[in-house]
């Protein structure tokens, strides 16, 4: 049942699988992904390539490419145990799959090596991952409203994403971050996004490192008052970043998203009675207006005589 599920979820998204994956970034990618592949198995180039196989047959994989290709492909299988989202799981058979070949093209000539070195590089300088471009209610701070909307009101909690935007994980991570925002975002509980890679202050007054070696993007800070009650991945005393998953179940369990929410939601029934109040004047309970209309009767009847 669990299979058919999954079979059926797939199918209904496939229209948007498509969509998604013929863009330029991952047309490019696959093509670099299957280079190698192609090169060994094309007829007319495989033969005239080195191999170090027993029968001389050059157009099919030796031991030590089998070996390479088995290798990377655990590493994969490793990597995407720990992957949250489709990108996730797509990037890093993409990027494993460029390594593989850089590898096995330096094997087999060191030109080769080098020209398909060289096309990665352009590649990557042209072709950029896709960004999400879905619905969300996040807020996206620059160095200079950070901290001013942080403390504008103190009864309003932040959650705010530090990000750099050539990080894939960051990237990943837009999609699942977004939709908590249409989930939980009220008055009083309000997402937002900074840049860090772009605003270097910003890094370092709020101790988030840009540097892929620290493994802090994405980060997330929730801020209450103005003031950070808590991250995470929280950071150790080297400065590396304690290994943390990025997954929603995550994020509403060690943020208590669903508590913030309700208690968030009385404070948009507080704010809407203390609107309410102040666009109409309060009604005179009955005494007081009999009262007053019998004040005027006699100040009428006083006038008359």
């Amino acid at each position: 049942m669990a299979l058919l599920t999954a079979l059926v979820a797939f199918l209904y998204h496939l229209p948007q699988v498509y969509k998604w994956l013929l863009k330029p970034y991952y047309i490019a990618s696959l093509f670099m992904s299957v280079a190698f592949l192609a090169v060994r198995k094309t007829p007319g180039i495989c033969d005239h390539l080195p191999t170090q196989r027993e029968d001389g047959n050059s157009c099919d994989f030796d031991w030590r490419e089998v070996e390479i290709l088995m290798f990377l492909s655990a590493i994969v299988m490793m990597k995407n145990r720990r992957a949250i989202t489709v990108e996730q799981h797509v990037g890093n058979i993409i990027l494993f799959s460029k390594v593989a070949n850089v590898m096995l093209f330096f094997r087999l000539d060191i030109r080769m090596g080098l020209l398909y070195l060289t096309l990665c590089i352009v590649s990557l300088m042209t072709c950029k991952p896709p960004l999400y471009m879905g619905p969300e209610y996040i807020k996206y701070f620059s160095d200079k409203t950070i901290d001013d909307e942080l403390v504008r009101d103190s009864r309003v909690t932040w959650l705010v994403e530090f990000f750099a935007n050539w990080s894939p994980e960051c990237q990943s991570f837009a999609s699942v971050y977004a939709d908590l925002s249409l989930k939980y975002n009220c008055a009083g509980l309000k997402f937002g996004k900074v840049d860090i890679g772009r605003y270097g202050e910003v890094s370092k007054k709020y101790r988030v490192s840009a540097s892929p070696l620290s493994k802090q993007l994405p980060s997330l800070v929730l801020f209450q008052g103005g003031k950070e009650v808590m991250r995470r991945p929280q950071v150790d005393k080297k400065g590396r970043a304690v290994s943390w998953s990025f997954t929603e179940e995550n994020i509403l369990r060690e943020f208590n998203l669903n508590e913030l929410y309700q208690k968030s939601k009385k404070l948009n029934k507080t704010k809407g009675d203390k609107i309410s109040q102040s666009q109409f004047p309060p009604v005179p309970e009955e005494d007081e207006t009999e009262q007053q209309g019998a004040e005027a009767l006699d100040s009428e009847s006083k006038k008359d005589k």
